[in-house]
């Protein structure tokens, strides 16, 4: 039985070893942790106050972002009913010009047939932009020889017309 003693001692000691070493191991590290504890519950502390401060700047974002959204919008809408104001306005000068560009013409073939025809006494009826009927003469009219002074003259009523 002596025999048999020694091997459950011998691997009892042979599996004690590495318990032993192990064991020593876990020591160090345990030592290490209770060093660096301190700083670990700092770094958590600091963890858990980035947290809080972020759980409660979550509602602030939120109220700022809807009240930029809401400012953004009555941009977006003011500059919607500006630009089909600027639509408008670009349509009527459109308008305008189209007119004026009769008129002018208008002009020019009432002083191309006045100086063919050497009429000198009436012009022909025209009518003007704003829908009034007028009868010029050479003497009451010096405006007709120069069109582009009376196609001024028009173009000028009609932007203050439009005032």
């Amino acid at each position: 039985m002596d025999s048999i003693e020694l091997i459950i001692n011998l691997a009892i000691i042979g599996l004690l070893i590495p318990t032993i070493i192990y064991a020593y191991r876990l020591n160090k590290n345990l030592t290490i942790l209770r060093q660096n504890q301190n700083s670990l519950a700092k770094l958590v502390e600091a963890l858990n106050d980035a947290t809080h401060k972020a759980e409660h700047s979550i509602p602030k974002l939120k109220s700022v972002t809807e009240h930029s959204s809401e400012d953004l919008k009555e941009v977006v809408d003011s500059a919607k009913t500006l630009k089909d104001d600027l639509l408008f306005i670009n349509e009527r000068a459109d308008n305008l010009a189209d007119r004026l560009e009769n008129v002018i013409r208008d002009g020019r073939n009432i002083k191309d047939s006045v100086s063919h025809s050497r009429d000198f006494d009436t012009v022909p009826e025209k009518k003007s932009i704003f829908g009034r009927n007028s009868q010029k003469t050479l003497a009451d009219s010096p405006e007709i020889a120069d069109t582009r002074s009376e196609a001024e003259l028009e173009l000028l009523k009609a932007l203050r017309a439009i005032k």
